[in-house]
């Protein structure tokens, strides 16, 4: 059983005080993840189940509010703890990057991926790997498109004959080369 949480009367009655003047949805979440485990005894799965959050996220939400800054006066919180902080370019720098490769696009009706990434490896001044540039296309809507179904130099003819003429199908071959669970004999 996991221990109960607990909450200095000044965290508490700040929550309280938070709770009232709430003006967003984030704040009164930040509030309640203080005062359902204080006052109702939840635990923070509950407590996450209850206002819409993660385990992790009420524990955040917790540990934010017990920090001295917040004494005596609402919490401000935080717009969220997402977002793209490793990205290699802005995302308006990335629309201005591909603008030239979605007319090449339009007119050829294909882009390939090795001039992409050279061109993003000289923008950047090091070199990228292929799955930045994938990754970067995909985040624009591009997608990679799927390749033939058969081998271009594929015989359908020749196939079907040696399926007909395999070993595996001779009868009295040997129990390896025959499926699991057949009834050949």
């Amino acid at each position: 059983m996991s221990r109960h949480a607990r909450f200095a009367k000044w965290v508490v009655s700040s929550a309280l005080k938070a709770a009232g003047q709430a003006q967003t949805i984030a704040e009164l979440r930040a509030a309640q993840a203080v005062l359902l485990p204080a006052v109702h005894g939840l635990t923070m799965a509950q407590t996450g189940a209850a206002i819409g959050l993660s385990r992790a996220s009420v524990g955040r939400l917790q540990q934010q509010s017990r920090k001295p800054k917040a004494r005596g006066k609402p919490r401000e919180v935080k717009a969220g703890w997402g977002g793209r902080r490793r990205s290699h370019l802005t995302w308006e720098e990335e629309v201005t990057f591909l603008q030239p490769w979605l007319e090449q696009a339009r007119s050829a009706g294909l882009v390939v991926l090795s001039p992409v990434r050279a061109a993003l490896a000289q923008q950047l001044g090091r070199p990228v790997k292929a799955s930045v540039v994938w990754r970067l296309m995909g985040r624009h809507g591009w997608r990679k498109v799927a390749p033939d179904t058969r081998h271009p130099k594929g015989d359908p003819v020749a196939q079907e004959a040696w399926k007909k003429n395999s070993r595996r199908w001779w009868p009295g071959s040997s129990a390896s080369s025959a499926p699991r669970g057949s009834a050949c004999g």
